[in-house]
């Protein structure tokens, strides 16, 4: 009878817990874990939309930007040749209205030589003073236009040239070796520097 008690009552304490029993808390060791072993870590069970629409939206943000900056260039590129043109346009002008400015003011002091010459022509009947002053007036004036570049052309003579020479008309030559050459100069031609700026007017021997 007291053995049958005993297992009785060592039944019952089995079956009840102790009040103070808790579950241990899981480790790292006894965490589930995938290839190979290791721990599942939550940032990498995210969804992968997530993913690509954060990627997304960085290139976005990038491309935005690169397009601002290239835009930004091309205005200022664009801004820079609108003021270069310009400028060049007003240079331009501005030669064009005063490419004879040298010319003109070296003439000017032979202007003055011909007013002076034409009021002594008044006061005077020396006519030798007169042709002298007009001569020097005139090889001053030559010089001049010669400081500038002009030159003139040596025609007479020379083998008719229709690159130097106008035609006027044909004479009978005076001799053979004149036959097709220059035998008399009606306006005289002049270069400037090396370009011709006006044709010699000739008569050419036949």
């Amino acid at each position: 009878m007291e053995n049958k008690d005993i297992l009785d009552d060592q039944a019952s304490s089995d079956m009840q817990q102790p009040d103070n029993l808790t579950t241990p808390p899981v480790t790292d060791e006894d965490a589930v874990t995938v290839n190979g072993g290791e721990p599942v870590d939550s940032d990498e069970t995210a969804p992968a939309e997530a993913v690509v629409t954060e990627t997304a939206t960085a290139d976005d943000i990038k491309a935005g930007n690169e397009l601002a900056e290239l835009k930004d260039k091309y205005l200022r590129l664009y801004a820079d040749f609108e003021n270069f043109r310009r400028r060049t346009a007003r240079e331009k002008l501005e030669l064009i209205n005063n490419a004879n400015q040298g010319v003109l003011q070296a003439l000017i002091p032979v202007v003055d030589d011909f007013e002076r010459a034409m009021q002594s022509i008044d006061n005077t009947n020396d006519v030798a003073a007169l042709k002298e002053g007009v001569s020097l007036i005139y090889n001053k004036l030559f010089k001049t236009l010669e400081g500038k570049g002009l030159k003139p052309m040596v025609s007479k003579g020379q083998p008719f040239d229709a690159d130097l020479h106008e035609s006027v008309t044909q004479f009978p030559a005076p001799s053979d070796d004149l036959k097709g050459k220059v035998i008399e100069e009606i306006e005289k031609g002049y270069y400037l520097n090396d370009k011709v700026i006006r044709f010699a007017k000739v008569i050419v021997g036949s």
